[in-house]
């Protein structure tokens, strides 16, 4: 992390401070709950994905985790798609605040709208909280480009959860590149990120 990461993140939660106080972006209220359960799970990927490339963020809410990745990996050309209007303003404000680059907030809904995106596909797609990863999983495989990466938020109790969409994955040619168990600071319970990705089809 850098002096400029935390410039960053420091005036994007005084900035979802600001606007939770206006419209419902978050049910967290507290700026040291919001740095833990927030922004330090968004960050718990970044080290393990492409530094470049496209991405996609489906349900992006208020930011997370796109825009914390965007400040760590600056080099990612970046499309959120939101499906609450307030939510979408909240992010183009966030965009404009951090003068960040190749980063495009439009609302949608990824299981109506995904004819808009691009026809080449992602490198990496994103999706927290937004719904379960068998759903994720089924909307977005067909999205990700050859050797793509999707990134799934799979929360605690997750055991259960990987042996139904390991096999899920597969049949959308998506394989487990790796797991990355954590906790998060306060927390006893252990949660789990999924990576998947997606299979090189050659050509005969």
């Amino acid at each position: 992390m850098t002096d400029e990461h935390l410039r960053l993140f420091d005036i994007f939660i005084s900035e979802l401070i600001e606007w939770n106080n206006r419209i419902n972006l978050t049910g967290l209220t507290e700026r040291k709950r919001i740095l833990n359960e927030l922004f330090l799970d968004s960050l718990i990927p970044a080290p393990h994905i492409p530094e470049k490339g496209r991405m996609l963020d489906v349900g992006s809410g208020a930011g997370f985790p796109a825009i914390v990745i965007k400040i760590y990996h600056p080099r990612l050309k970046i499309r959120l798609l939101e499906a609450k209007s307030k939510k979408v303003n909240f992010l183009k404000q966030v965009i404009r605040l951090l003068k960040l680059q190749d980063v495009e907030a439009s609302k949608g809904r990824i299981e109506r709208d995904f004819s808009n995106l691009y026809e080449e596909g992602f490198q990496l797609i994103t999706a927290r909280a937004v719904a379960g990863p068998d759903q994720i999983i089924s909307w977005c495989s067909s999205l990700l480009s050859p050797e793509g990466f999707l990134i799934c938020f799979l929360g605690v109790n997750s055991s259960e959860t990987l042996k139904k969409i390991i096999p899920l994955g597969k049949k959308n040619a998506l394989e487990i590149d790796r797991i990355i168990p954590y906790t998060l600071p306060g927390k006893c319970s252990m949660r789990k990120i999924a990576i998947f990705k997606k299979d090189f089809v050659r050509n005969p």
